[in-house]
């Protein structure tokens, strides 16, 4: 399938038919379709610079240096060099479009290696290999086995019997069961391979028109930026304004005292002066939004995005493929996630169906007993029955309980006849390239499972043709009279065939859901039934799917006359349905029950833990999935997505708006009777829309709703009244969604929730959804690469998603929470300091500090430790992370980091600048050095000053610090050092000598620094600052202890007595309910069947005994409980050679009523 470019969405107007002609490409050229070549790069050589910076000034700090610059160009104004914007500019615009150039370029190469497949077109009567971007709306088109498409084809013939191909849609879906597709027959004896007709191209292909646009994304920290930094502008204006008018009133009153020697210019009075005094103070405060803070931002990021790229606890060795994060801007969005939407087959699951146990004749199979009766823990070391009896057998699969096979080989004729009948009824088709090696094409993943599973206990499926169906039994072949299948649907859930064996004898052998079978049983099977109900429990309880097996010996005259009927019913044009319906009710009645099949639908490792672990940050998961509902309820259960323990589960199925609306409501009512106001007061997120505040409903509830009922729900009328509902369940569970569905859906809770929504999945179908939510993220193993492609980060097993929320995300945005408080206060500080100081110098814009303290201030003395902190600090490691999964949920509440933090770091900054300004300026008021000479002069006053000020952040700076690490002390130290290093060599005699104008504080810190008082000014200073700090976290741990504070605590009282090493259980779950019917086939597969026109070729000859027939090798090593079945024939869960398998990462959960 193709990728996803920013243009798959443009309006255009809509196309109600398209006309071509095959192979006339003149012709269909002046209807200009779309090309092939698929586009998801943003740039090109010519737009990259013009796109870059314009998306670069968007950023509301590089407009406004852009401004300052400007400013700092007319020598009236400035008091600064110009040199001392540009350079940080310059260096920040280079860095970050060097940044996108690299991300664009990979978008390029990936879009690249789709348009240069090649393949063959008909053109001119000859077949041309072509790129597939040259492929044009109307080229017919030769496909080869195993070969990538690339638009949208009409398929015209095929070199399989009867035109059938099958199609692998992993990259589109993640699903590896093939789908069946044929040809038209007037088109069907066109050539020997696969052709087909090129319909839809590129940016018009089905698929591109599902898939979203791409859009920028922006952290919800940089949204508040702007905010802030516009609050910060507003006061930086009024801070200029009250210095300007300061000028005016000095320059009226005072100014003509100084005019003999400082002459006006001409035509300039004092409201000129104080004008221009306004700007030169916008140039010298301009220090509140330092344009090193989005250098810093970009640098933290790009280390955490590292650490996430280097993290061994999410490299899957088996596919040896480690996370990746794709961007480098949304890191600390990690550490707010609310909402998780995720697919379910390739995301939840491993879509490898496995047979692991079986009831039959009231006996259940499956387990492993020791001598002492006790049931056995079944492990990869677990002994597997021994299958070399049978030549035919799968050796990918894999069973554990030896009573089974035992029970076959004593030829228990109810256990022959139960794997005989998974033999018989089903809708595989078997190939048989070599002899003795079989491989079936199974629509559904769980019919290839039961089939393989009869196979290896010696019920071997050979092949079929539209009325007979070719099977080995215990080394004897025989073939059976196929004379009807009852197809599936979805009403049904269940499925029957009707043949006659060698010995002429008629049977009914039928398999679907256990409430529907049961319904159909005869009254002999009461206990029977009994029993196996407390299997199925039993099953349903370990989340396996469940299907009953029953059958019925039937009349020759009776079938002869029901045959007579079913055949008129079906050429009925009206009611055709409900007639065969009404057939099918009939002849399935007054079954024998054989027993039941347990499936497990694989998870993926860890699925369950992971489910739960979030769940207890109080994130929010929705599974929005294209399977049906009953399949998608059982994943549900198995993964604790849904649990027993629930209040209840909202089942919303109805098939108008009335009664989607009405079942809604009812959830609602059910969960909080009481109604309130559903909108927050006087909260809007912009452009009228209101937004929704959660709701506290007593309980825990889930909901499923169904693909034809989320249409009418997502309709403007009622979007509030599902968003409302679904928002007040636990989790949520979409069926049979398409991939715009999910993006709409996704869009719904961003619209009018404010919570940080992240979207995973692994197939195309998944990319819509991907780019909707604030956070992408793809899975990527053996399967497709499209979601990948289009996520911020991906890994490859769903259980590291725990990982990168609560460890990685966490950590990122505690980081740089951290690091915008305290760059705040450092700059504030820095920058307060000069407005008092403008009160003492006439207003007249005189800086407070040398003018090499300004220039690096921000770049050497306190860049690194902030940095520092920014990369290294942590509260607790992520093992504390995980066993208390509630340390995320500040982040979801904006916690660390809003406007009233922000509030509180400028009052802090304010009062801090107060002390430093005014404390040395009294200290050094009329002092006198130890030999009696002044101190009082400027130079050392800004000496003291910044000096001062230094040790007050640097202090902060230490307070705010968790996690102290070499690298970090070297940092704080080493730039104290450097300053009083670099302070003393500016201010040597050498510097001065050398550029006089440049270095004019000859001697001020060798003549400062070595008086006491000038120390005693500091300490006091230092205390002063640090002390409301010190005092306000006492009393606020004491009184107010936060949840970090409470973990933190007991990690230092763990450091005398460490945690005992992680549990490792397993989650068995015991329940009542049990699954749906599993099969995941589509309605009509049976009539194709038995119609003649799905045809394998035949087995190949050969005997069918089981002697003379080799066992296959595919080279699998199997792994877990029991081997998967894989329509495709590929090893599952093979081992990478002499790579260490990364363990799965369990976790204990501390309960603490103190949570």
């Amino acid at each position: 399938m193709s990728f996803f470019g920013m243009d798959c969405l443009r309006k255009k107007e809509r196309e109600l038919e398209r006309k071509l002609r095959a192979n006339d490409r003149e012709y269909n050229l002046t209807f200009k379709y779309a090309t092939n070549a698929i586009k998801t790069s943003k740039y090109n050589p010519f737009t990259f610079l013009p796109l870059n910076l314009f998306e670069q000034f968007q950023r509301i700090a590089n407009a406004y240096f852009l401004f300052l610059l400007v400013l700092q160009v007319i020598p009236q104004i400035s008091s600064l060099s110009w040199f001392t914007t540009v350079v940080p500019l310059v260096l920040v615009l280079t860095v970050t479009a060097a940044k996108d150039a690299t991300d664009d370029i990979n978008r390029h190469r990936s879009d690249n290696q789709v348009n240069n497949r090649k393949v063959q077109v008909l053109i001119d009567r000859k077949l041309q290999s072509k790129k597939w971007m040259d492929v044009q709306v109307g080229d017919i088109i030769r496909l080869e086995n195993n070969q990538f498409v690339t638009a949208d084809l009409l398929l015209l013939s095929s070199s399989e019997p009867l035109n059938l191909v099958y199609i692998e849609t992993a990259e589109l879906d993640g699903e590896t069961n093939l789908k069946v597709r044929q040809a038209l027959t007037v088109t069907g004896d066109l050539g020997e391979d696969s052709e087909k007709l090129a319909d839809f191209n590129g940016p018009e292909t089905k698929l591109m028109q599902n898939c979203g646009k791409t859009t920028f994304k922006r952290t919800s920290i940089d949204r508040l930026m702007n905010v802030l930094v516009l609050c910060i502008f507003g006061f930086l204006a009024f801070m200029c304004t009250i210095l300007a008018i300061g000028n005016f009133f000095w320059e009226v009153n005072e100014g003509s005292q100084f005019m003999v020697f400082l002459p006006r210019q001409d035509g300039n009075n004092a409201a000129f002066s104080a004008f221009l005094t306004f700007w030169s103070y916008v140039i010298i405060l301009n220090t509140v939004v330092p344009i090193s803070l989005y250098v810093s931002v970009e640098i933290i990021r790009l280390g955490n995005s590292f650490y996430i790229d280097w993290d061994r606890k999410m490299y899957f060795a088996r596919y040896n493929t480690p996370a990746e994060a794709r961007t480098t801007t949304l890191n600390e969005e990690l550490g707010q996630i609310k909402y998780v939407f995720s697919d379910k087959t390739g995301t939840l699951t491993q879509n490898i169906m496995t047979f692991n146990k079986c009831s039959i004749n009231g006996k259940s199979y499956g387990d492993v007993y020791d001598y002492t009766g006790q049931r056995l823990e079944i492990t990869e070391h677990t002994e597997t029955v021994d299958f070399s009896f049978n030549p035919l057998a799968d050796p990918r699969f894999m069973f554990h309980d030896h009573s089974l096979v035992e029970a076959v080989k004593l030829e228990d004729p109810e256990v022959h006849n139960f794997f005989r009948l998974l033999a018989l009824c089903h809708t595989v088709m078997a190939e048989e390239k070599k002899e003795g090696e079989l491989f079936y094409q199974a629509q559904s993943p769980d019919e290839g499972a039961l089939v393989t599973a009869a196979r290896n206990f010696g019920f071997v499926f050979r092949s079929r043709t539209p009325d007979s169906v070719s099977i080995v039994e215990m080394g004897e072949q025989r073939s059976y009279e196929l004379l009807a299948i009852l197809d599936f649907n979805n009403v049904r859930k269940r499925m029957s065939v009707i043949v006659r064996s060698p010995e002429g004898k008629l049977c009914l052998y039928c398999k679907g859901a256990d409430t529907i079978i049961y319904e159909r049983l005869h009254q002999s099977c009461s206990k029977l039934m009994d029993v196996t109900t407390e299997h199925l429990n039993e099953f349903a309880g370990e989340g396996l799917r469940t299907l009953a097996l029953a059958y019925k010996n039937l009349d020759e005259e009776y079938f002869n006359q029901w045959k007579q009927r079913h055949h008129e019913a079906s050429t009925e044009l009206d009611n055709q349905e409900s007639k065969l319906e009404e057939l099918y009710e009939e002849i399935e009645k007054d079954l024998l029950l054989l027993g039941a099949t347990a499936i497990e639908d694989k998870l993926q490792d860890g699925v369950p833990q992971t489910i739960e672990q979030l769940s207890k940050a109080n994130i929010k998961i929705w599974v929005l999935t294209g399977d049906k509902q009953e399949t998608a309820e059982n994943i549900g259960y198995s993964c604790n997505l849904l649990r027993e323990e629930m209040n209840d589960v909202f089942i919303v199925s109805g098939n108008s708006p009335e009664d989607v609306r009405e079942e809604l409501r009812n959830a609602r009512t059910s969960m909080k009777p009481v109604e309130d106001s559903m909108f927050v007061p006087e909260r809007t997120l912009g452009k009228g829309v209101k937004l929704i505040a959660d709701e506290l409903v007593n309980g825990e509830y889930g909901l499923v709703i169904n693909g034809h009922s989320l249409a009418y729900a997502l309709e403007g009328s009622m979007e509030l009244e599902f968003l409302r509902t679904a928002c007040m369940c636990k989790s949520v569970i979409c069926c049979r969604v398409t991939p715009l569905q999910k993006a709409q859906v996704v869009e719904l809770v961003k619209k009018y929730k404010q919570a940080v929504t992240l979207a995973i999945g692994d197939g195309a179908n998944d990319v819509s959804m991907i780019k909707a939510a604030h956070i992408g993220v793809g899975i990527s193993g053996q399967e497709g690469m499209q979601a990948v492609l289009s996520s911020d980060y991906s890994f490859a097993q769903f259980r590291f998603l725990q990982r990168l929320l609560l460890v990685h995300g966490r950590w990122s945005y505690l980081r740089m929470c951290k690091f915008l408080r305290y760059f705040f206060y450092k700059n504030f500080t820095f920058t307060f300091v000069h407005f008092w100081y403008g009160f003492f110098c006439g207003f007249s814009a005189q800086t407070v500090y040398d003018e090499w303290f300004i220039t690096l201030y921000n770049l050497m003395y306190t860049a690194l430790p902030v940095l520092g902190m920014s990369l290294f600090d942590q509260d607790v490691n992520d093992v504390w992370s995980f066993q208390y999964p509630q340390l995320y949920i500040p982040g979801q509440l904006n916690l660390y980091f809003s406007r009233k933090a922000f509030f509180k770091c400028a009052l802090h900054s304010c009062y801090s600048s107060m002390v430093l300004f005014f404390i040395p300026y009294l200290a050094m008021h009329n002092t006198v050095r130890d030999d009696g000479k002044d101190v009082a002069d400027y130079q050392s006053f800004a000496l003291l000053t910044q000096t001062c000020l230094l040790f007050a952040v640097t202090i902060q700076l230490a307070l705010e610090m968790s996690y102290w690490t070499a690298v970090n002390t070297f940092f704080v130290l080493g730039s104290l050092a450097m300053y009083f290093a670099v302070t003393f060599t500016m201010y040597s005699n050498g510097m001065f000598l050398m550029l006089p104008s440049a270095f004019p504080f000859i001697g001020t810190a060798r003549n400062s620094l070595n008086q006491p008082n000038i120390w005693l000014t500091i300490l006091l200073t230092s205390i002063l600052c640090v002390l409301p700090v010190v005092t306000y976290r006492f009393l606020f741990i004491q009184l107010y202890p936060t949840i970090n504070d409470k973990v933190m605590f007991k990690v230092r009282q763990a450091k005398a007595t460490p945690a005992p090493p992680p549990l490792r259980t397993r989650i068995r779950r015991t329940s009542s309910r049990r699954s749906g019917y599993a099969f995941s086939h589509a309605q009509g597969y049976g009539n194709l069947v038995t119609s003649g026109r799905f045809l394998r070729r035949p087995a190949l000859s050969g005997s069918s005994g089981f002697g003379n027939i080799g066992r296959t090798t595919t080279g699998f090593s199997p792994m877990g409980r029991s081997a998967g079945y894989s329509p495709t024939g590929r090893p599952q869960n093979a081992k990478v050679q002499d790579v260490e398998v990364t363990s799965l990462q369990m976790y204990r959960t501390i309960k603490d009523p103190a949570f």
